[in-house]
């Protein structure tokens, strides 16, 4: 049997608060009355679950997928890294990470999004691959911008990745975003202002990794996933890991 260590309570305290006046919409989206909590179905449990097989070559390449390789995304290169890690920091292997984000100009292909950056033909946004058996990651990828929102007057998102990790079944997912180090953009934030913990914040924001850099071709960010225990990633739609 495998040891799972000893149990790390969890601090409900430090997950972002619902309703924040700042963050305009989320006065209209949080609950007014108390949470129910459901027990989950065997369906929720058991599948269905991404394969390996349906991987494709450049999913994890989001300068090329869109364009099978054809002609590259324009933008800064950047290499996003990192592990996907249990409240013990061990690998969580064979995991689904999928992200999705702006272009460079912080302009997302969506219908809905109707700001004045121009889209990318050969950028699609969204890419996906599978943790191996140390619960590592990467996409290759362009910096994406900063864009405005209809929030306050001059609200302005930070650059930033939106990512998911799914469990054994679609079911279980985890969302969460991940901000650049230095970016002044995030301390003016309202959405980034709803962790009210400046180290939970800080979780949330990938430090750059010369290491992992190639010279001449792009720079790096590494970014960990903790599901759950004192250092756990801030996620938007559970308050702890599954």
């Amino acid at each position: 049997m495998t040891d799972l260590g000893p149990l790390i309570p969890r601090n409900r305290e430090i997950h972002p608060v619902p309703y924040d006046p700042g963050y305009k919409t989320s006065i209209t989206r949080s609950p007014y009355l108390p949470l129910l909590s459901m027990e989950s179905t065997p369906s929720e449990e058991t599948g269905p679950r991404f394969g390996h097989g349906l991987l494709g070559e450049l999913d994890n390449n989001l300068i090329l997928n869109w364009t099978k390789g054809a002609a590259p995304a324009v933008g800064e290169r950047i290499l996003v890294h990192g592990r996907v890690l249990d409240e013990n920091g061990r690998p969580v292997p064979h995991t689904l990470v999928e992200i999705w984000q702006a272009n460079a100009g912080g302009r997302y292909r969506h219908v809905k999004d109707t700001y004045f950056a121009p889209l990318d033909p050969n950028f699609g946004g969204c890419g996906r691959t599978i943790t191996d058996e140390n619960g590592y990651y990467e996409f290759l990828t362009i910096r994406p911008g900063a864009y405005p929102w209809p929030n306050r007057g001059n609200d302005w998102r930070p650059m930033h990745i939106h990512m998911s990790v799914f469990g054994h079944s679609f079911g279980q997912r985890l969302i969460t975003q991940l901000y650049f180090e230095g970016d002044p953009l995030i301390d003016r934030c309202p959405i980034a202002a709803t962790v009210k913990s400046r180290s939970q914040l800080d979780r949330l924001v990938a430090p750059l990794d010369m290491a992992k850099a190639r010279p001449m071709d792009f720079l790096a960010y590494k970014f960990d996933v903790v599901l759950r225990g004192r250092r756990q990633t801030m996620f938007e739609n559970k308050l702890e890991g599954m």
